[in-house]
């Protein structure tokens, strides 16, 4: 099965992070590099290389962009998303993240627990859209998606 192999984050210019955002980008990269699916569909009849790939994420001129290479860096795609149909669940994720953080510290179990399930259901959302994007470009399976949607929050709002 084709995976990453290998992420890059290009966080050069933002600002830094949160102690939770640099958490939750660890815990994104770590889990991504421990179980992912993520296939190159053949592209104008020419053969994509296969996997395992290094991806390199970054925003450039308000577009996401993923540049896809072979572990021996030979280029193999790259694709650039408008960001437009991420900012309103990206911002509600975020939202929900902090109100989740605030809670751990003060609210009762049960609080915290549906805090958590409308977190969940918004990351899963985020998710959902990616996938949408990716349609034709990358196949990404839903817990690799969810994944990058976490990376895509990071580099979408920095710290």
């Amino acid at each position: 099965m084709s995976h990453i192999s290998q992420i890059v984050l290009d966080d050069a210019n933002l600002p830094p992070p949160t102690p939770e955002i640099e958490q939750e980008r660890k815990v994104a990269m770590f889990d991504l590099m421990e179980e992912n699916s993520f296939t190159l569909p053949m592209r104008d009849e020419r053969e994509v290389p296969a996997g395992p790939y290094t991806l390199a994420l970054a925003i450039r001129e308000k577009r996401l962009v993923f540049d896809v290479a072979s572990e021996s860096g030979e280029p193999c795609a790259e694709f650039h998303l408008s960001l437009s149909p991420f900012r309103e669940v990206v911002r509600d994720y975020f939202q929900i993240c902090k109100s989740y953080f605030d809670a751990v510290k003060t609210a009762t179990p049960g609080q915290i627990e549906t805090i958590d399930m409308a977190r969940r259901g918004i990351h899963n959302e985020g998710a959902r859209i990616l996938q949408e994007r990716l349609e034709g470009k990358a196949d990404v399976d839903d817990a690799t998606a969810r994944r990058l949607f976490t990376l895509i929050c990071v580099l979408h709002f920095g710290g």
